[in-house]
C-alpha cells in the first residue's frame, strides 16, 4: 500500500486510466488479428482502412503514441499489399 498520499492518488488515476484504455486496446488487438487473418486481398484491403482507422483513435486518445500507430499502419499496409490477388 501506498505510504503517501500522492502515490495513493497515482494509484487510482493509473486504475482510471487502465480501465479506460482496456477496452481501446482490446478493439484494436482484435482488428489487427483478424486483418492479419484474412486470406484474401478484397477483404484485408477493407480491413485495412478499420484498423488504420481504430489505430488513429487509439493514437488520438492518448491510449498509444501516433509513432506506434504509423509504424503499425505502415507494417500491416505492406503485409496486405505484398497478398497475392
Amino acid at each position: 500500500m501506498p505510504q503517501h498520499k500522492s502515490a495513493a492518488k497515482r494509484m487510482r488515476t493509473n486504475a482510471k486510466s487502465a480501465a479506460r484504455n482496456r477496452p481501446r486496446m482490446t478493439k484494436m488487438r482484435g482488428a489487427i488479428k483478424t486483418l492479419r487473418g484474412a486470406t484474401d486481398k478484397e477483404t484485408a484491403s477493407a480491413g485495412l482502412k478499420e484498423v488504420s482507422s481504430t489505430l488513429d483513435r487509439a493514437a488520438a486518445k492518448g491510449t498509444i503514441h501516433k509513432n506506434k500507430a504509423s509504424r503499425l499502419k505502415s507494417r500491416l499496409a505492406k503485409t496486405v499489399n505484398s497478398m497475392g490477388s
